[in-house]
């Protein structure tokens, strides 16, 4: 093979509101979690449902405007690349993760949730009001234990979560 790819598109609803957080260098990273669910029949023809849960990191100024307009429960559309990452906690033990990092992300429906699209982050146009219980913002420094040393997305900042 010649090449490869690493394309991902996922659309469902935040688990819960995004965490925006700051790295060192002043650069934002909003990371959610999003439903994805898988609707298929079983062999007696019950309807089933298989819920998947994606972790979602976005970087930049797309990562402010998530942090500040998506909530819980709504719902969203990613295109990005999966990236995997492993780390061993400060008591020894190996974790490892795989998450998609967001290119663009589309907040599908009403920040009430009605189904009518508002848009892209890229395309922004700050027509809705902030919501004052959304997610806090906060800078953070980085957990040398947590994070691996050799893990540098986005230009050489680690990330915070």
């Amino acid at each position: 093979m010649a090449g490869s790819l690493n394309k991902v598109i996922i659309m469902g609803n935040l688990t819960r509101d995004p965490e925006i957080r700051y790295v060192p260098s002043g650069t934002a990273v909003t990371s959610f979690t999003v439903a994805v669910n898988r609707v298929y029949k079983d062999k007696s023809g019950e309807k089933k449902e298989d819920p998947s849960f994606i972790r979602v990191v976005v970087w930049g100024k797309m990562a402010e405007v998530c942090g500040e307009y998506l909530t819980k429960g709504r719902m969203v559309l990613v295109e990005g690349r999966l990236q995997s990452r492993s780390w061993e906690t400060a008591d020894k033990q190996k974790r490892s993760i795989i998450e998609v990092v967001a290119e663009n992300v589309q907040f599908m429906g009403s920040k009430d949730r009605k189904d009518d699209s508002q848009g892209s982050t890229g395309g922004h146009s700050g027509s809705e009001k902030h919501n004052s219980s959304g997610p806090q913002v906060e800078s953070v420094d980085l957990d040398a234990d947590f994070y691996p040393s050799n893990e540098t997305p986005n230009g050489g900042d680690s990330v915070p979560f």
